[in-house]
């Protein structure tokens, strides 16, 4: 009863439940010709069968196993078929060769997935196999592998030096990316041979092997300090030098750019032997009836290991001849001392006496400067003499009675010869002015051999100053006083040196009143431009134009911008004008591409720099006007300014200056060649001068220009053509290099390279070679040197020695183009609200500067601020014709307002000719026109 109770309840759950797999077939694959077993297990199961490809596999393909599980009664199921190789190739369905199972029960079927049978294979080539590269100390290292084809896909593993490559070790190295093999910082451990390796269950493949270098390429070592000069005596050379061990090449890396070895000549100072001066006067015979004087070792004084002076620095004499007795000078001290007091008194009277006649008699007696130059046009010292009696004080016009009659110049100042016929000045110019008192101090009267100081009042001059001459106000302030008065102060040290040894300050001073003027820094290309009427009447101002010389920190941290000029100072700080001022700076940037970005900047208070413009943007608080070797800035505030450019493509390019120079060396054997490349600006070249100067160098060749591109390859001087049997070059090399960021970044100092050439015979005096100056992949130029050799060169005159010759400060009329009564009528004809108030736009038009109009219309007089810039663009040349031609065009323009033609016409036939203007200066033609 038991059991038919059991087979009724398995039974039931048999006939209730549909077929359920326990296990589906799996995907397989076929290697080689070994054929798979397809397996399938089901309960409650009648009956399991296997459908291949749409199609029932014959039951005697079947292998079957049955069983009934324990606990539930329920049968299972189990069946397998074999599947070959033929069949699967045999196949040529649209899909890959697929079986399933299909399982019965009393209440249906049940269907399993679909498992696929494929051949399994390895090609043998690789898709793309890992190539050697050599890469750089830190780069990055990408090795590609593609793997062959087959089923199923094979994995990639990497092999270096045939040990396995792990990423999970490693985290510099990265094998994810589609097998390549990626490191993303190379070491120099990370050298080696690479294989890619592919495989699956069929096979295992090799790539080629791929060899990785990692190169490290030199760098220079810091430059030792520079060795002691090889002379103790004179002229020598001396050098320093640099290792390429920072860090040193490794694996083939490229060994470092440049020179090793830098020489520079030097100067050993000479010992200098003392010399005694004079003796001193004898001192007051003593009581011991003894006088005595001193002399010192000053002339001169012993230097650099010279011999003191031989002899005694003291000397002793009798003075009575030994006659004196000590006894009777003992008894008669008091004798002695009431007879010097009476003859002290005495002679304070005498002296008061003397003093009061002699400043009655001066009373009548004034001064005289005459310049003997003015005559002769030549250089030469000015001389003082008395005046004639019941003169005014009366000075030459090129220099300025209230400030320089205290001063005695024995250095040379030179005058254009345009300039001669003005030195004489007129009475009328130093008429009495009662507010504007001069003091003469006593060191000019001293001279003249008056011990008192007088006082005059005279007016001011449009003037000229010498070259070099800085004057210094009395007091504080920056104005002259509020009445304008002025307080004599005595010549700087420094720039009086400067003028005697012809070195070019970098700093000029000029006073300036209601006239203006010119301010200028001798061959620099800097100049300030001062306009009439900027500088209110009754007011005298004292400005200075400065060139810093110092490392610039005018540059921005990025280190893409180039100082393009010097850095230029005008002042005083406190200076106010009512109308802006014309500042020049000369600049070495070819602006005939648009391929720069140039700046205006201003230094701060702080020492900071500001961006006051971009030069091509329009702005109303400056102006600016860039030509092709200058920038003329309209500006308002007093400070420091200075160009920066930033090169927007590799065609950008900077100017540069070359000049080659030599001389002898000592030992009158080796000759010296020096090559200077420098920013093209006077001021830059205008350092080499100076260097040279020192030297005793001989200019080879004319300077030429080159243009320098901002592409980043180095810059190449070499020697050429030297006559073989003549001359030899030390230590034979004829090519020296300097870097790309040597030579775009330099703005300071001057880069140089020099040659040694030793001539086989003292009787060869002649030198002819070629210099070649070539940017890599860039412009050429080429300094032909042709030259004699002197044994002495001595008396040989370089060609700048009076280059530095010029005017640095002109005051009044005669520092302007355009005539003040010229002037004055333009600007009341272009200032009147007429053709519809564009007549001063209509003259920027015709005058060429017509951008940034905005900056003109906030001025009050336009006119005026547009005259005073075409003043500073046209300073060197001094044509007038072309403003004269843009008032008729303007006149034929505006041809409908008879009024204007008139006053235009006027004005164009009363401006002079640049020929008439030659010999003529401003006031003259200011006259006359008037």
């Amino acid at each position: 009863e038991r059991r038919r109770g059991g087979s009724r309840d398995g039974l039931s759950a048999m006939s209730g439940t549909l077929p359920h797999f326990l296990q589906e077939p799996d995907d397989a694959y076929i290697v080689k010709s070994n054929p798979i077993k397809l397996r399938c297990r089901a309960r409650p199961a009648l009956q399991i069968f296997f459908k291949c490809n749409g199609d029932w596999v014959h039951q005697n393909q079947h292998t079957s196993l049955e069983h009934t599980e324990l606990g539930t009664g329920l049968k299972i199921r189990e069946v397998m078929i074999n599947v070959s190789r033929q069949q699967v190739e045999d196949f040529h369905g649209p899909e890959d060769y697929w079986c399933l199972c299909v399982a019965w029960s009393h209440l249906g079927t049940s269907k399993s997935r679909k498992a696929t049978v494929r051949i399994a294979y390895l090609r043998k080539n690789f898709e793309q196999e890992p190539q050697g590269m050599e890469v750089p100390i830190n780069g990055m290292i990408v090795l590609h592998c593609r793997p062959p084809d087959g089923v199923p896909a094979a994995e990639v593993e990497w092999l270096k030096n045939e040990e396995l490559v792990s990423s999970i070790e490693d985290i510099n190295i990265d094998t994810r990316a589609d097998h390549n093999l990626i490191i993303n910082e190379a070491r120099l451990s990370d050298s080696g041979n690479y294989t890619c390796l592919a495989s699956n269950i069929v096979a295992r493949r090799r790539s080629a092997t791929a060899t990785v270098i990692v190169f490290v390429n030199g760098g220079w070592s810091s430059w030792t300090d520079w060795s002691e000069c090889n002379v103790h005596c004179g002229r020598g050379v001396q050098k320093r030098t640099r290792t390429c061990t920072n860090p040193a090449p490794l694996n083939g890396g490229a060994f470092c750019e440049g020179m090793s070895v830098q020489k520079s000549t030097c100067t050993s100072p000479c010992p200098v032997d003392g010399g005694w001066a004079k003796w001193t006067m004898w001192s007051v015979c003593s009581s011991e009836c003894e006088r005595q004087r001193t002399r010192e070792c000053t002339d001169p004084e012993p230097k650099h290991g010279g011999r003191l002076c031989d002899g005694a620095a003291l000397d002793m004499d009798n003075c009575t001849g030994d006659l004196c007795i000590q006894a009777d000078m003992d008894s008669n001290n008091d004798v002695a001392l009431y007879s010097g007091l009476a003859a002290g008194v005495v002679t304070v009277v005498v002296l008061v006496i003397a003093v009061t006649l002699y400043r009655r008699n001066q009373s009548e007696y004034g001064v005289d400067v005459i310049d003997s130059s003015a005559l002769t046009g030549g250089f030469q010292s000015f001389s003082f003499k008395s005046a004639r009696q019941g003169n005014p004080l009366l000075m030459n016009s090129s220099m300025q009675p209230d400030l320089t009659v205290s001063r005695t110049y024995t250095g040379p100042i030179c005058f254009p010869d345009s300039m001669e016929k003005e030195l004489i000045p007129e009475p009328a110019l130093f008429d009495p002015l009662p507010d504007l008192k001069v003091k003469v101090h006593s060191s000019f009267m001293v001279s003249l051999g008056v011990s008192e100081r007088a006082e005059y009042h005279a007016k001011a001059p449009s003037q000229t100053f010498p070259r070099g001459v800085v004057q210094e106000m009395g007091g504080g302030g920056g104005t002259l006083g509020g009445r304008g008065k002025s307080q004599l102060a005595p010549v700087q040290p420094a720039l009086l040196s400067s003028m005697t040894t012809g070195k070019r300050p970098l700093r000029t001073s000029g006073v300036f009143g209601h006239g203006g003027g010119r301010l200028v820094v001798p061959n620099a290309g800097v100049s300030l431009l001062v306009p009439h009427g900027a500088i209110e009447e009754d007011t005298t101002w004292e400005l200075y134009m400065s060139i810093t010389q110092q490392d610039s920190s005018a540059l921005s941290d990025e280190g893409q911008e180039i100082l393009l000029s010097p850095e230029v100072t005008y002042g005083p700080p406190g200076l106010t004008l009512s109308c802006p001022v014309a500042l020049t700076i000369a600049h070495c940037a070819d602006v005939s591409s648009e391929d720069w970005n140039i700046k205006l900047k201003r230094q701060t208070q702080d020492n900071s720099w500001e961006e006051v413009m971009t030069v091509e943007e329009e702005s109303t608080a400056c102006y600016c006007l860039l030509d092709t070797q200058c920038c003329h800035l309209l500006v308002e505030r007093p400070g420091c300014y200075a160009l920066v450019g930033e090169a927007l493509t590799q065609e950008a390019g900077k100017r540069l200056r070359l000049a080659a120079f030599g001389n002898m060396e000592p030992n009158f054997l080796n000759y010296s060649i020096r090559v200077y490349c420098v920013n093209d600006t006077p001021h830059a070249f205008q350092e080499v001068v100076s260097v040279e100067r020192g030297r005793g160098g001989r200019l080879l060749e004319e300077p030429k220009t080159l243009l320098f591109r901002a592409n980043s390859f180095s810059l190449q001087v070499s020697i050429q053509d030297i006559p073989q049997f003549l001359w030899s070059i030390k230590p034979f090399t004829t090519c020296q290099e300097f870097s790309f960021s040597q030579v775009w970044c330099s703005s300071q100092s001057p880069l140089q390279c020099a040659f040694s050439l030793e001539r086989y015979s003292p009787a060869a005096n002649q030198l002819s070679c070629k210099i070649s100056v070539r940017q890599v992949k860039g412009h050429e130029q080429i300094l032909q040197v042709y030259t004699t050799i002197a044994e002495s060169e001595k008396d040989t005159v370089p060609f700048f020695t009076q280059s530095d010759c010029t005017i640095s400060s002109q005051t009044g009329s005669r520092a302007f183009k355009i005539p003040l009564s010229i002037r004055q009528r333009i600007c009341a004809t272009f200032d009147t609200a007429n053709a519809k108030g564009k007549d001063w736009q209509l003259l920027a038009q015709k005058l060429h500067i017509d951008r940034n109009l905005g900056y003109f219309a906030r001025q009050t007089s336009p006119s005026a601020v547009i005259l005073s810039l075409w003043e500073a663009q046209h300073q060197e040349r001094g044509d007038l014709d072309s403003l004269a031609s843009a008032l008729e065009e303007i006149g034929k323009v505006q041809s409908k307002h008879s009024t204007s033609v008139d006053t235009l016409d006027c004005i164009s036939k009363t401006i002079p000719s640049s020929d008439s203007t030659m010999n003529r200066s401003s006031e003259e033609l200011d006259a006359n026109h008037t």
